[in-house]
Formats: structure tokens, sequence, C-alpha cells
């Protein structure tokens, strides 16, 4: 190596990013009319607020906007979606800029149906849309915001397929929500990836059992939880929702075999369920298995290449470990942009690494000051700064030797 740069990628894995995140889905009611949009896997669970809530906890708007992965400008007839429990409850179209703004509680919202709030016609699929704040004050009464926990964000247009931008984590400012950017590609829309169609074929008994167990889980009642979702899948055993949260049990008890086994069998129970395929890159990743890495993120990114950032991420790094170092850089840039809301800090040390292999100093400071700047308080960040400071100084004199791979940090 040339430089010191290893130990942040060492970091980078340590950070927690090889371990499970939040990837449990919610049970739908039903099969949703149209396709469930993916949800991001590392969505805080929390606790939602008493259902008396102030009015500064009620939400106006929702806003953001629209962006191609490849920065072509977006389509013409690009909608934007609230799916809320699976279902479609709202749609505005984005301007020819891609922004878009969606008032919450009004009369003139674009509901789907009557069931959503909106107060219309119910044979009347859509109305007009009011997205001034100063009109229409006695009807902008907006919604609480736990109303929204459950629901997200996608785009909708024939050709293009939508990453998915949950709400529960936003907290209102001025009574808005401004989501930032909901990434676009295009390509095939993704079919059954965060919610497997065996939790609709299960029997009554399977389903029942399911369902107590989330609540147990909701409630950090592991134990109840674990019996619910064992006896979910010895009734059901092709359950994959119930395998898999049957996994994330196991795992937070450090039973990694058995947590390994129950997320195989989640995906031998439905190979397009992709969250049981996350979390076994997380265990094959702290196991040092980069073969299995490269080979479960292909899987996911193949089949959802918008939802999933940390996979583009285990994948860089497997590709790095395994010395493909141009397809790390590739998979590591995917990542970047992909990772719209910068989760994935370490990216940026990664990408440092990686052009500090090449003498690209230049990119190599570039990189390390964007990860300061995301991740401002981070513990290596002090560092960091005296890696930037060593690498300015090759950069401003490109004859000097750069530091050797046994140089410690001060």
């Amino acid at each position: 190596m040339h430089s010191r740069l290893l130990v942040f990628a060492e970091l980078a894995l340590a950070s927690g990013l090889l371990v499970p995140t939040s990837l449990a889905q919610k049970p739908a009611p039903a099969p949703p009319p149209s396709n469930p949009a993916p949800t991001q896997p590392n969505t805080p669970v929390n606790r939602a607020p008493s259902s008396s809530q102030p009015m500064e906890e009620r939400v106006f708007f929702l806003m953001g906007q629209i962006v191609t992965d490849d920065g072509s400008p977006i389509p013409h007839d690009l909608i934007v979606e609230r799916v809320c429990n699976g279902r479609v409850t709202q749609q505005v179209h984005a301007s020819p800029r891609g922004d878009f703004s969606m008032q919450m509680g009004s009369m003139f919202d674009n509901f789907m149906d009557a069931s959503a709030g909106s107060g219309k016609d119910p044979n009347s699929q859509f109305g007009l849309s009011s997205r001034n704040p100063q009109n229409n004050n006695n009807s902008q009464m907006g919604i609480p915001r736990r109303e929204l926990f459950t629901c997200e964000l996608r785009a909708s247009v024939s050709g293009f397929r939508s990453a998915a931008v949950s709400l529960f984590e936003f907290q209102p400012t001025s009574g808005s929500i401004n989501v930032g950017s909901i990434l676009v590609q295009r390509g095939a829309k993704t079919e059954g990836v965060t919610v497997s169609a065996t939790l609709y074929t299960a029997p009554k008994d399977a389903k029942k059992a399911y369902e107590k167990g989330l609540e147990a889980e909701k409630n950090n009642k592991f134990e109840d939880a674990r019996k619910y979702f064992e006896k979910a899948v010895e009734t059901y055993p092709q359950h994959a929702n119930a395998w898999f949260h049957l996994g994330t049990i196991l795992q937070k008890d450090n039973q990694n075999e058995a947590a390994l086994t129950a997320y195989t069998k989640a995906t031998a129970a439905d190979s397009h369920f992709l969250p049981p395929y996350l979390a076994l890159t997380s265990l094959a990743g702290a196991a040092e298995n980069w073969t299995d890495v490269l080979s479960l993120t292909d899987h996911i990114l193949e089949s959802d290449p918008l939802n999933y950032p940390s996979a583009h991420f285990y994948n860089a790094v497997a590709n790095y470990k395994l010395k493909k170092f141009d397809d790390a850089e590739k998979a590591a840039l995917r990542a970047v942009r992909v990772d719209l809301q910068n989760r994935i800090p370490q990216l940026h040390l990664l990408l440092a690494e990686i052009f500090s292999r090449k003498n690209d100093y230049a990119n190599t400071v570039s990189e390390m000051q964007t990860y300061l700047k995301v991740a401002p308080n981070a513990k290596n960040a002090d560092q960091v700064k005296e890696q930037i400071a060593r690498f300015e100084k090759l950069q401003a004199s490109p004859l000097t030797s750069p530091p050797s791979s046994t140089e410690k940090p001060n």
C-alpha cells in the first residue's frame, strides 16, 4: 500500500456497517394493488409518539426532488406517490425540474381514493392539487406525523425504477418534511424485493403467529418473538418473512450459526426477497468471507440497484479485499450515487484508499474532506485530518515519495 489509509478501510468495516441493520419489514394487510416499493434496510425502528400531538407535530407538506442516476432529465410524466401500508394513498406530478410538493390533509390533495381521507367524491380518482401554502387556509389542516410512520415516497413512471424514501425518521420543520432527493434509474420496475409473496399465501395460523411475533419484537420481547416466529415456520415452512425475522432474533442473541440457517431458509423460500440476502452479507463480511459477500451483493444489486446502498458498499469492500481494485472503485462510486442521504460516510474513506493506491492525491484528499463533511463528529476525525495534511503535501510535491505501508500515524 502507498499509505496508511488502509486503517480507515478497516475502521469502516469495524464501524457497524458489516453487522445487521434494522431490516424488519412491517406486515402488509393484504396484497397491494400495485408493486410495493422497496424500503431502506437501515430505517431506524422507534416507538411512535402518543396520539395527542401538538400542532408542530402535524405535517402540512411533503416535498423533495426526483433525480436520475445518470443526470439525464426526468421523464415528463413522472408521478410521485405516497405509499402507506403497501397502498398508494396520494399522487402528485413532479415539475419538469423534478421537484414536487404534496399537501397533507387538504380536500385538494391528489388521493387515489376516499379512504385516504381526502373528503372528495369517492368516484373521482384525481382532483386539483393546491401547492400554495397561502391558498385554501380553511382546508389546510395537515395530518399527524405518526400517520406517516408506515408511509414512504417513491416515483412512478413507465420504463424507470425508483428508490423509496421512508417517512418514519424525518422530523417536520415548520410543518413540512423535505425528503431531499429520490433516485430513479432507467429499467424495469422491481417486484417483490422487500416483502415476500409468501406473506400472503401463508395459512391463517402461520399468519397469526407471525403477526404476534412482530408485535413481540416491536416491544423488545425477543424470547416471545422467537417462539412465535418458530411456530410460524413450523406451520408454514415456506414463510420467508418469518424465517428472516427469526434470523434477526437469533442474531441479536449471538446465535450466528442458527441465524445463518434461518436466513438461508428465507432465501430458499423466496429468492426475490432481498433483506435476508443483506443479513447473510453482514455475516459473511464479519467472517471475512469476501467471495460470499461478492456473490450475495451481486444478487441484491441485480434485483434492486437503487434501494440498498449498503449492498453497494459491501460489494466495493469485497472487491477491494479480493484485490479487484477497478471493480471496487466502480462499486464505491455507484454506492455514493445511490446513498443520497449520506448514510455511509465510510464510502469516502474507501474511495480515498483506492485513489491513494493510484497516487491520485487530489481525489484522495477530496474524499477524506467529504468524509469529514458528512461525519464531522467521527471518532477518527483527527486521524483523518492528519492524513489530509500528509496527502496535501504529497499533492504539492509530487516527486516526494509516498508514505510507506508500514508508517504509523502520529
